[in-house]
């Protein structure tokens, strides 16, 4: 019998999950491994819901989005008893290696299953963008450019009726898709939470853009900053006066994670899987692929588990001198 290789994706789905996938699953066969398919994530390898995947079976699913895997919380994984109960499976299938395609916490769980003995190599998957060991992960831009596609469709009605829009995006307790959306969609406003921001600084920047002459204002808002734009928006209404255009907000939730992952997603994706593969077969094992410098590299969960990356202050910079 061939040798085994695992594959399963955890967290929140992101656009080139399923391209990472078909990527780890042709590696795999290409170096002469049999590749097992887990579904439902760490939920599914603890009841052993796997099968054997072919080339066939990933076949047509590079465009897709989500995961054809699927992905399930897990509470039993967060225990020494679950992280043991995944290596007595793993073991009992035979499997000598696993791909996990996630985010922060994924990774957590893959490091600590690394930490028994087992051979595991995480892939950086998540609109998040904190995972550190990588500048960016795969999703991110596919996200990022929904947001952006959003940001335009709102800047025309918002113009249109002299309005300010406050439009929050996904990224848990990560600034970075609210960031780069605000840069690159011309915020008046970008509201994060690694950077402190009084909803009165809102209402100001606003008003700026009113006085300027501007026929709209629109402020971006990361979901996890301390005023979300719910909060944010009940504060402008008790001052509306003072805000100068009629406030609205447009909330886009998961429509940021969904659909077909772009061309930058599909080939980044593909990249990390072929790599996660190599890594396995070269006993490069403990380790999450990511992207450094334009180069694919592994780094050490030791470096990484457990700890989130900041955002690019670089960018930071910029929101300032960018104001007119």
């Amino acid at each position: 019998m061939k040798k085994r290789l695992a594959v399963l994706t955890s967290g929140g789905d992101a656009p080139g999950m399923n391209a990472a996938i078909r990527a780890v699953v042709r590696a795999g066969l290409h170096l002469g491994y049999d590749v097992v398919g887990i579904h439902e994530g760490y939920k599914g390898l603890l009841s052993a819901n796997c099968r054997l995947l072919t080339a066939r079976d990933v076949g047509g699913i590079i465009q897709q989005g989500g995961t054809i895997l699927g992905s399930a919380r897990c509470p039993e994984f967060k225990l020494d008893s679950g992280v043991q109960q995944a290596r007595t499976v793993l073991e009992a299938a035979e499997i000598r290696g696993l791909v996990v395609i996630g985010g922060n916490g994924s990774q957590t769980g893959a490091a600590a299953l690394a930490a028994t003995g087992f051979p595991v190599v995480g892939i950086a998957s998540t609109i998040d963008n904190d995972l550190l060991g990588t500048e960016i992960s795969i999703g991110v831009d596919s996200a990022l450019n929904v947001a952006l596609e959003a940001i335009d469709r709102i800047k025309i009605t918002a113009s249109s009726h002299h309005r300010a829009f406050l439009v929050e995006v996904m990224g848990r307790n990560c600034g970075y898709l609210a960031l780069a959306a605000g840069i690159a969609g011309g915020a008046e406003a970008i509201v994060m939470p690694e950077i402190e921001m009084e909803p009165q600084v809102v209402i100001d920047l606003f008003r700026e853009a009113y006085q300027r002459g501007k026929s709209h204002a629109i402020g971006v808002v990361a979901e996890g900053a301390p005023y979300n734009a719910a909060k944010l928006a009940q504060y402008c209404n008790a001052q509306k006066d003072h805000v100068g255009f009629d406030l609205r907000v447009v909330t886009l939730g998961h429509v940021q994670r969904g659909g077909a992952p772009g061309g930058f997603d599909r080939l980044l994706a593909t990249r990390f899987g072929v790599a996660a593969i190599e890594c396995l077969d070269q006993d490069v094992t403990g380790v999450l692929v990511g992207l450094q410098k334009g180069q694919i590299v592994s780094t050490p969960y030791a470096l990484v588990s457990g700890k989130t990356k900041g955002i690019d202050q670089s960018l930071v910079r910029m929101i300032g001198m960018l104001d007119a």
